[in-house]
């Protein structure tokens, strides 16, 4: 494959075109001037040939065929190369133009059969036109060929200057259609390299052809969604720094304290506490922030086998019941044991009922991933329950052989536009870090990123049957690894 040369750029897309319009003219102006040749020569020596043919006719009417006739109106018209023969019916040939008159045409002209063909006359080609008469025999005309081929140069000359002008004018409507459409182009070029540079609010032009306006139409799209992208990672970054500076200044200031001997002996266990638990809150945002950026990676690594979800979700229930009576808050599991039309579950799916009891529900996936999804879903549910409220996780088979798992919660829900941005990072943590108990801001995210990665996706619901959002993950039945 070529590769252009250091330093060299492509050319203009204005220029390209105007050659382009261009070769395709001189295409159109050669084949153009091919057709007019080849039909000059023939037009000029059909009309030869009419033009004796219509003077033999009349000859031919003559009650008598004389040479001495054809000779008195040549010496009123003037000379132009036309020359005579008279067949008599007996067959007997005379008159200037006898020698070019050859044994097939004479035959025919006396059989009753115009001729029009070619022959030889003093050494020259010449037309050669006949006509029977209307008492026997026939008149024969001449003409020197060389006046076709004067009057085929002369229109041949004529044409010459129109397809010349033709071509001009093509090149010249190429060169204005070039720049119509260039013209778009560039300035959406210049655009795109602002927007490159980092430049936002940038308009892009939306005139010209539809195809220049739809590039138009998507640069400006593309620039609303840089600088919506850009101004959520911003207030992503203040929130970590906000999450970073308050646990850092903390362990700054008690470090300071206990450095400069300024904690009483019989407090240092309550300090030491207070350290640990800054020290862990650092370590789960880091951890969640490690987490997410491994879940963009094109590598990330699946362990895929067939695992029972049942058994999955049984597990993070034995897990994270202690945490909940700890909050007073009442952990349930569900099971839809089938499902039935449009995917709902049947009669034998109720409310508490142990997913020990049902059927397993197997799908090929990643089991430690899932109990990963599984446990910051529940993490996140618990944190908002109050006490005397349920967090609820269901399991259920779904009808195109994958699976359908729900954490809901008795919590104070979600808004609308908090379902709009609930798995963008760090949105409603800012949103809600003054209200409501708040994590790292990364768990939701990182939650939907795990679901697409094991091939599934994540949704939210802000209110759920218990009050609560519900968050519902489905999974297929495979997932391919690649």
């Amino acid at each position: 494959m070529s590769r252009r040369a250091p330093g060299t750029r492509p050319g203009s897309l204005a220029r390209k075109l105007v050659a382009l319009t261009t070769v395709v003219a001189a295409l159109a102006v050669t084949l153009t001037g091919i057709v007019a040749w080849q039909t000059a020569a023939h037009g000029a020596e059909d009309r030869e040939r009419d033009q004796l043919r219509r003077q033999a006719t009349v000859l031919s009417r003559l009650p008598v065929l004389t040479e001495a006739l054809f000779n008195g109106a040549r010496l009123l018209g003037g000379p132009n190369g036309v020359e005579l023969a008279v067949i008599a019916p007996d067959g007997t040939v005379s008159g200037t133009a006898t020698p070019a008159v050859d044994t097939a045409s004479k035959a025919a002209l006396l059989a009753g059969r115009p001729v029009s063909t070619r022959g030889v006359l003093g050494g020259r080609e010449v037309l050669l036109v006949g006509q029977p008469g209307v008492r026997g025999g026939a008149v024969v005309l001449t003409e020197p060929y060389a006046i076709v081929t004067e009057n085929t140069t002369r229109v041949r000359r004529s044409v010459v200057v129109p397809l010349l002008v033709g071509m001009l004018g093509a090149a010249l409507a190429g060169a204005l259609l070039a720049r119509r459409i260039a013209r778009p182009l560039t300035r959406a070029a210049r655009v795109a390299h602002r927007l490159a540079d980092g430049e936002r609010g940038v308009p892009a032009p939306v005139d010209g052809p539809r195809e220049t306006a739809e590039i138009g139409h998507a640069l400006n799209v593309l620039d609303a969604a840089l600088t919506h992208s850009e101004n959520r990672q911003r207030e992503f970054l203040l929130s970590v720094s906000h999450e970073l500076r308050t646990p850092l200044t903390a362990l700054q200031g008690y470090a300071e304290a206990l450095a400069d001997g300024l904690i009483e002996p019989e407090r240092l266990p309550e300090v030491g506490g207070v350290l640990a638990d800054e020290t862990r809150r650092l370590d789960r945002f880091l951890s969640d922030l490690l987490d997410l950026a491994r879940l963009e990676a094109d590598d990330f690594p699946l362990a895929l086998a067939p695992a029972d979800l049942c058994a999955v979700l049984t597990e993070a229930a034995a897990f994270w019941t202690a945490p909940c009576e700890r909050g007073g808050v009442t952990l349930r599991v569900e099971r839809a044991e089938t499902t039935g039309a449009e995917g709902r579950p049947t009669a034998a799916g109720k409310a508490g009922r142990d997913t020990r009891a049902g059927r397993p529900v197997v799908v090929e996936t990643d089991a430690f991933r899932v109990r990963q999804l599984i446990d910051g879903l529940v993490r996140n549910a618990l944190r908002v329950t109050p006490e005397g409220a349920p967090v609820v996780l269901s399991v259920r088979a779904a009808a195109d052989g994958g699976a359908e798992l729900q954490v809901r919660d008795g919590g104070p829900g979600l808004s609308e536009d908090d379902v709009r941005v609930a798995f963008e990072p760090g949105v409603l943590h800012a949103r809600y870090r003054s209200t409501r108990p708040v994590g790292s801001g990364l768990g939701l995210a990182i939650a939907r990123r795990l679901a697409e990665r094991l091939g599934g996706a994540l949704r939210v619901d802000g209110h759920g049957p218990e009050g609560g959002a519900r968050f519902t993950v489905t999974l297929p039945s495979s997932v391919d690894a690649g």
